[in-house]
Order: structure tokens, then C-alpha cells, then sequence
């Protein structure tokens, strides 16, 4: 009896406590607040805004100092076990003091949501936004663009970091235009990336043959060209050769296709309209020729403390377990290289995306990353099995405003090509 009279006692206390921090716990608290007590913050807004697009064209976007980004939009591709994971992995616990702030309708379904899920102390950020000086945004948010400023751009209509040229909204995907002559966004030309690259090693096609493949579409180099794809990493591999070409502004659509699908947002069908060629590309070719490195300049990345050679493959291919590829026979990995993450099987990104398949949050990448000791003042080289993938995180990287990075062309697909290449398989730590 005594025993369960303690147990009683305990509970009740226990009881009493957490209800005397909820009474006293405010309905709203201030950003210095929510800091001096050591609580999280959290975004509501969707990405875009997050990493700095402006809500308004001619207002100040970014995100709290260390504010963690749960969109609302998001919740509805989350099950509860996910919503937990990501907690788990920003090292929100039960009872963590959470401040929520973005529109009222988002950070209701978020509160919601977690208070459903057990998470007790949940307050507003009273002051969020209110500060632009203290916010904090991604280098070069602009160059993943979302679809509604798309959009706007396309109706004329003033944007936030309005493009200085003429636009080109491109869609890219291996093959013929299948799905893009069902419904695709309005206007858009199509590259097949066959033409961007080819056999035997799917590496990039010729400087004669890219400078025509550029020509034809009407690119030139001071060309703004806004490229999406249903595989984002389809649309980045074509947007990371044009950057190498020397197109001085080249963008992403966050999310590719799936998002302008989601925003609802007007699409058409059939061929391509008829594109005026371009009479030359204004500047010398390649304008960026140290953004496409070859095996000799990946090798030279290995064993180094300022740099570090990246491969973008799942971990069931960075072992040794499975080449990832039907054509692609060697398993195993570049001795040396550092694991920076991809997803699933090698069509996957997982990894590096929101629910919403938009980019994930620049911090968690960088973190992610850093684990492996890949930091942001070495010369970074990526590469995944031909391409694709790596090309993926090099727009990532380029948008976090990282410096010194390129992709290894070949992959792993050259690299193991040659017997005399040192490879390394197994279970292993970071370098």
C-alpha cells in the first residue's frame, strides 16, 4: 500500500506540475523569450519563404535565427511516425518549449498537430518577422525559384529578383517528350538529356556540340533560364552543364514539375512552340569550364583536408552492396571519397528533400554534410553513378552560396571503368 500511495503522490505532483507550467505557460512569447529559455523555433511558412523569398516584392524574407522549417503544407504527407522522426532528428523532445510563428491558419494546424502528438509547451512567436536585420537566409535563395513567382513572372506581373535578360522556362527528362506533350507549364521549351550528354559514360556532350544544342534552343549567356523537370535532378543535371557553358543566371524550380502541379497552376499541352535560334552565345565557351572536373581533378581532391571528393549515392552503393545500376557491373566506391548522402536506391533523393520534394533546409544539409567532414571552405567536387544525382547537389550547394564547387563528370561509372582506379567496399566511417 505504501508502495502505490508514493506512485499515487508522484503522479499527482507530477500532474500538478505540468499543469502549473501550462497555466503559467503564455499564449505567446517574444523571440529573446523563447532564447533565454533555450526553446525552438519553428517556421510554419512554406520553404520558399523560409530560405528568403520575400511574402511581398518589395519585402525583407528569411526565417528566425535558427528557426527549424515545418511547412503546414507538409503535414498531410506526413504520418505520425515521420512527424516524430523529424522531432527526433532537431532533438525536440515532448516536453521542449516550442514557439510557432508564420500565418494563423499554419501555425494552428502545426500546433495541432504536435499537440496531438504529446509536444505540451507550445506557444506564438510574438514578435517573429518583425526584425528584418536579425533574419536569416539562404546566400542565394534566388535561384530556386517557386512556382507561384514563376507564375507571376510569366504575367508580367513585378517579382522579387526580377531576371536582368530575356526567359527561358525549360523542362528537362531523358527520351522523348511524353509527358511533357500531355501537360507541362505554360510556354516551356524541352531538352531531351540525350542531347546534353552522352554514351558510352552518359558524360557530358562535346563543347561544339553543347554550343549548338544551346543555339538551337535561343540560349545565349546572358539568357535567364528557369529549368524544371518530374525528376528534379533531370532538370539540375541540364542546368549545371548550362552554368559550366557560362549562362550567367540559371534557375531551378524547387520541387520541379510536382510543385506547379500541387500550386494548382494553369499548364497546356502539345509540341514546343517555335524557338528563334540564337546567332552566337556572347562570351567566350565554356565560361565556367572549372565546374566540370574530370577523373585527374577528382583524383587530385582525394586525401585532402581542403577539399573533398563527394559521393551522391545511397549507402547500399557507397558499401559496395549494389552498383545501383543495370549498366553499371563493378560494386564498390572511390577510395577516399566522403559519403555525402542521396536516398533510397540511386533514383532517390530523399535525403535532400521536404516532404513536398522541395529543398531541404540549407542547415541540415550543411549539418548532414559536416558529419562527414565536408565544409563549405574546401574545393567540393560531386559525383553520384553519371551524373544526375550529384548534379542535384551542386544547385544545393551553389544556392547555400558554397564557393569552390563542381561535379565529377564520370562518376562512378568511369572511375570503375578502370581496373587500376583504386575502389574501397564495406561498412565504413567518416574520413
Amino acid at each position: 500500500m505504501k508502495r502505490v500511495s508514493q506512485l499515487t503522490a508522484a503522479l499527482m505532483l507530477s500532474g500538478l506540475a505540468h499543469m502549473a507550467f501550462a497555466a503559467g505557460q503564455p499564449s505567446q512569447m517574444t523571440f529573446s523569450n523563447i532564447q533565454a529559455q533555450k526553446g525552438v523555433v519553428i517556421d510554419t511558412r512554406p520553404s520558399a519563404f523560409y530560405n528568403g523569398w520575400p511574402q511581398t516584392v518589395h519585402g525583407v524574407g528569411g526565417h528566425e535565427p535558427a528557426a527549424l522549417n515545418l511547412s503546414a503544407s507538409w503535414l498531410g504527407m506526413m504520418n505520425d511516425e515521420q512527424l516524430q522522426e523529424w522531432a527526433k532528428q532537431h532533438a525536440i523532445a515532448p516536453d521542449s518549449l516550442i514557439a510557432l510563428y508564420g500565418q494563423g491558419a499554419e501555425t494552428k494546424a502545426v500546433k495541432e498537430r504536435l499537440t496531438n502528438l504529446g509536444y505540451i509547451h507550445i506557444a506564438l512567436l510574438s514578435d517573429a518577422l518583425q526584425q528584418p536585420a536579425r533574419l536569416q537566409k539562404m546566400a542565394h535563395f534566388e535561384q530556386l525559384v517557386y512556382p507561384q513567382w514563376l507564375h507571376n513572372l510569366m504575367q508580367n506581373k513585378p517579382v522579387a529578383a526580377q531576371p536582368a535578360g530575356e526567359v527561358k522556362i525549360i523542362e528537362a527528362a531523358w527520351g522523348a517528350p511524353k509527358q511533357y506533350l500531355l501537360s507541362h507549364i505554360p510556354g516551356a521549351d524541352y531538352i531531351d538529356t540525350n542531347d546534353i550528354e552522352s554514351e558510352p559514360l552518359w558524360n557530358k556532350v562535346s563543347d561544339d556540340k553543347l554550343k549548338a544544342l544551346l543555339a538551337k534552343h535561343g540560349i545565349r549567356h546572358d539568357t535567364t533560364v528557369v529549368m524544371y523537370g518530374r525528376d528534379v535532378y533531370a532538370a539540375a543535371r541540364v542546368a549545371q552543364i548550362l552554368l559550366y557553358a557560362g549562362v550567367k543566371d540559371v534557375r531551378l524550380l524547387d520541387g520541379g514539375w510536382q510543385s506547379w502541379s500541387d500550386a494548382k497552376l494553369p499548364v497546356e499541352r502539345g509540341l514546343p512552340g517555335d524557338v528563334k535560334p540564337a546567332a552566337d552565345f556572347g562570351a567566350p565557351f565554356p565560361g565556367q569550364p572549372q565546374l566540370m572536373l574530370d577523373t585527374e581533378q577528382a583524383r587530385g581532391l582525394l586525401g585532402r583536408k581542403d577539399a573533398s571528393l563527394v559521393s551522391i549515392r545511397s549507402w547500399p552503393e557507397f558499401i559496395g552492396a549494389t552498383s545501383g545500376y543495370s549498366y553499371i557491373k563493378p560494386k564498390g566506391e572511390i577510395a577516399g571519397a566522403r559519403w555525402g548522402h542521396a536516398g533510397s536506391d540511386s533514383t532517390h533523393m530523399e535525403d535532400f528533400h521536404n516532404p513536398d520534394g522541395t529543398m531541404r533546409s540549407a542547415d541540415d544539409i550543411a549539418a548532414m554534410w559536416k558529419s562527414w567532414n565536408i565544409t563549405p571552405d574546401q574545393h567540393v567536387a560531386f559525383y553520384c553513378g553519371t551524373g544526375w544525382r550529384a548534379s542535384e547537389t551542386f544547385m544545393y550547394a551553389r544556392a547555400m552560396g558554397w564557393q569552390n564547387v563542381g561535379v565529377y563528370d564520370g562518376g562512378w561509372y568511369e572511375w570503375s571503368s578502370n581496373p587500376k582506379n583504386p575502389v574501397v567496399s564495406g561498412e565504413r566511417k567518416p574520413l
